[in-house]
């Protein structure tokens, strides 16, 4: 079994509480869907926002869900790089898989897919 990560983005329009967290809950939904993860084999979730986002922890999306709550989450400030891309939330979920790397599905929503087009997909 091999601890792998899966990267995911998502944008807001802006620093709202409840934007942030519909965000955050749609780009966590998206993830697992996608690979097939249960809250079992995940070994944690570190979260990061650009610094225009502060409203609310994104963390809360994530700890409020059933069987998420043993699940280690943190959450902190992505480096403001001049020029990055604002109102964004990424996720880095590690799980525990006997997945490939190439079996790995990134995610990347709304204007995030621009981070990472080798990634992100049509469907993103």
């Amino acid at each position: 079994m091999w601890v792998r990560g899966i990267r995911g983005a998502t944008t807001v329009q802006a620093n709202d509480a409840d934007e942030i967290l519909q965000a955050t809950s749609e780009l966590l939904d998206e993830i697992v869907q996608r690979n097939g993860v249960e809250p079992e084999s995940i070994s944690s979730v570190w979260i990061t926002m650009t610094e225009d986002l502060n409203a609310t922890f994104p963390a809360r999306a994530i700890r409020t869900l059933p069987n998420w709550e043993l699940v280690p989450i943190m959450c902190a400030l992505e480096i403001p790089v001049e020029g990055s891309l604002p109102k964004c939330i990424r996720l880095m979920v590690h799980i525990n898989t006997e997945k490939s790397q190439e079996a790995i599905q990134h995610v990347y929503l709304k204007e995030s897919a621009q981070l990472r087009p080798d990634l992100a997909g049509p469907t993103s």
